[in-house]
């Protein structure tokens, strides 16, 4: 087979599975395995394949045919101009929370050496994010899991962002905050899916760790636990952000509003509610 014939054997192969961008994600599997992008691949259509690396591909291919997240085949997803590390154990990082990323970052950028705790930290998306467009922030990413944790740890190697700090606690104990600072801000994209509704997800989140998704039977598990445990760790003035799911921003806004001030709920690029955001009161 040639190298075009290889390709659309794999493209073919995901088209029958239903996949739902199968150029796309042929395209970042045959990358992969064979080092061509697309402009490359074209170019080389008709060259004789590797058969090798022509059965890895195939392989790869049905792989995600079967479910299997792309993210987690490749072993590496972007973020923030960041390639993080990613695999079963963690969340992969989605475009719509570096809009938490740049609400925080907007809100701290006048402050001296910001003190944050990034919670539910997964792959350490946020955390680092903050870190790269703060030059003198300090994050402590706070994460339970020691699946997920290990990504995070690598990912704050592979960055080079040695101000994020891993810390291993569960953000729903109480006694989790004992031992940090006063802090300047508090951010997290927490599980946040009603659990009723987390089989009816797509196979492909499915396949994602359900202690990253489950935020208990009304989704707002860890929103309580934050407003509850958190938001008074923050300094007068601090700031709080959040993601949240579709229509929860009324329900969070609610369990924020008895700390918090200047509350604001910002939409993402598809016009959804995806963030929000407030200040402790002085």
């Amino acid at each position: 087979m040639n190298i075009g014939e290889v390709y659309r054997e794999g493209k073919r192969l995901l088209v029958q599975a239903g996949c739902d961008s199968p150029d796309f994600d042929a395209g970042c599997l045959f990358e992969k395995v064979f080092g061509f992008d697309r402009q490359q691949r074209i170019l080389q259509s008709y060259a004789e394949a590797d058969a090798e690396k022509a059965e890895r591909y195939l392989a790869l291919a049905r792989e995600r045919a079967g479910g299997r997240p792309l993210q987690y085949i490749l072993g590496e997803w972007p973020f923030l101009g960041m390639m993080l590390e990613v695999g079963e154990g963690v969340l992969v990082p989605r475009e719509e929370t570096e809009l938490l990323v740049r609400t925080a970052a907007e809100m701290l950028k006048e402050r001296e050496n910001p003190q944050i705790a990034d919670l539910c930290a997964g792959t350490g998306a946020v955390a680092l994010g903050l870190a790269s467009l703060l030059p003198d922030a300090r994050v402590k990413a706070v994460e339970k899991f020691p699946a997920a944790m290990r990504f995070l740890r690598r990912n704050i190697k592979k960055t080079g962002l040695s101000r994020v700090e891993a810390v291993l606690l569960d953000v729903l104990d109480a006694a989790s905050t004992e031992g940090f600072p006063a802090l300047d801000a508090v951010v997290s994209n927490p599980p946040y899916v009603r659990r009723e509704e987390i089989p009816t997800l797509q196979r492909e989140v499915q396949r994602e760790p359900h202690e990253a998704l489950d935020g208990g039977e009304d989704g707002l598990v860890f929103y309580r636990a934050i407003a509850e445990i958190w938001l008074p760790k923050l300094k007068p003035g601090g700031v709080a952000a959040v993601e949240i799911g579709e229509g929860q921003a009324e329900d969070v806004a609610k369990l924020f509003a008895g700390t918090l001030e200047k509350i604001h709920v910002f939409r993402d690029l598809n016009g959804i509610e995806r963030v929000v955001s407030g200040m402790r009161r002085a």
